[in-house]
């Protein structure tokens, strides 16, 4: 025991500086760019218009005329992550412009060559992810008002007006609650670094009011989001080209490759939250869902997922409360995987309304016009925009969430 409080000591503390991780923000960008600098104006231009350029299916003309600008001159995190978000909402809009006919399969090489340069100085794919549209991706309206839904917007959108702002923001907002449940998880792995049970059960209780506050923010997508327009509008737009029929073999990336590269699109299961989380807490999942979340973390920023790499190579949390003979320890313990359970049972409540029952009422009716062509019978239909069997996925993970519960 002796050894074990010394090898703590030495290891003491686990802080969340260390990967780049905010203690107020979590895993979000603090007070993002709006901007970058007067030599990117070409690209700002086309970004701000992105929505009405994609409507009028104006933009692969406006990008084939754009200069092929070096990144060379952007400085530091923040401009290199919002010339990321720019390029790769870019290249969304290029690739699905016309919906699922006529897709460009050649992101031409004049976003393609410096989306590769920034993203390979990122450590991300050159594809939008999770993180660019949600962690980097947000501007206060009143730079003194609150952090509320009413007082942000997106630096960049996409079609689908305020629905589809609102899923970016309301997205925002779980991450943006998420924040002192991330605080916890470094106060949970350094009460066992300590072997301290109070420490560790103070943590738990922390991480379990996160994951409520997380599902009831979850809620206000009723409040902002119309089914109809997620499904018929926005969500092509956050698709990619892997295990999706619509590009089966990819997209060229001119000027980086001459054969086409597969990279899935964003997805909740790119947030580092809940796998931190499972990490923690000791939670296992099936096999294809394991694989299919840590396919995942590729498309995560490296500080991140290093948090959760470490979080793994920590004395397992599971273990030491099972054996603790600690019934409060316990009881915390439980409430916390109760809370997650409920989160991703409410995250299917929302993934069947918005996905699987809107699918239903578009192919069971004729559908209102629409400027985006976009097949009822979609290819995406079932499937997640990252590529996985959306309902069978969630499911599992919520099962086995749920199967980590200790008896008391």
């Amino acid at each position: 025991m002796e050894m074990n409080n010394e090898h703590a000591k030495e290891q003491l503390p686990f802080t969340l500086r260390r990967f780049h991780i905010s203690e107020e923000y979590g895993f979000l960008l603090p007070n993002p760019l709006k901007e970058l600098p007067p030599f990117y104006s070409p690209w700002m231009e086309i970004a701000h218009k992105l929505p009405s350029l994609i409507e009028s299916h104006q933009l692969r003309s406006h990008v084939n005329k754009m200069p092929l600008l070096s990144s060379q001159y952007l400085q530091g995190h923040r401009e290199l992550s919002l010339a990321r978000l720019v390029l790769t909402c870019i290249t969304m809009g290029y690739v699905w412009q016309e919906g699922e006919k006529r897709i460009a399969k050649v992101l031409p090489q004049n976003v393609a060559i410096p989306l590769g340069e920034i993203s390979q100085a990122l450590g991300l794919p050159p594809i939008l992810v999770h993180t660019d549209l949600v962690l980097v991706n947000w501007k206060k309206k009143n730079p003194y008002g609150l952090l509320e839904i009413e007082n942000l917007e997106p630096v960049i959108s996409f079609p689908g007006g305020a629905s589809t702002s609102g899923f970016i923001l309301v997205s925002f907002l779980v991450e943006r609650v998420a924040a002192p449940g991330i605080k916890a998880m470094a106060k949970a792995v350094n009460g066992i670094l300590q072997l301290d049970n109070r420490i560790l059960e103070e943590a738990l209780q922390e991480m379990a009011n996160t994951l409520r506050d997380m599902t009831r923010v979850l809620k206000k997508m009723h409040d902002y989001v119309d089914p109809s327009v997620f499904y018929s509008v926005t969500r092509i737009f956050f698709s990619g080209w892997k295990d999706n029929p619509a590009l089966p073999e990819g997209l060229v990336y001119e000027g980086l490759c001459e054969a086409p590269l597969s990279y899935s699109g964003g997805s909740a299961a790119q947030s580092t939250t809940l796998h931190a989380f499972d990490e923690l807490l000791g939670i296992r999942h099936h096999k294809e869902s394991t694989a299919f979340l840590h396919s995942m973390r590729e498309y995560m920023p490296p500080p991140h997922r290093a948090f959760i790499e470490e979080i793994q190579a920590m004395p397992p949390l599971r273990r030491h409360v099972s054996s603790s003979g600690n019934e409060g320890l316990r009881s915390a313990y439980n409430t916390c995987v109760a809370a997650l359970s409920d989160l991703r049972t409410y995250h299917i409540t929302m993934v069947t309304k918005y996905i699987i029952i809107t699918a239903h009422n578009t192919t069971a009716r004729p559908s209102k016009p629409t400027s985006l062509p976009i097949s009822p019978h979609s290819c995406l239909e079932g499937r997640g925009t990252g590529g996985s069997g959306v309902m069978s996925f969630l499911k599992s993970v919520r099962d086995t969430t749920r199967e980590a519960m200790l008896t008391l």
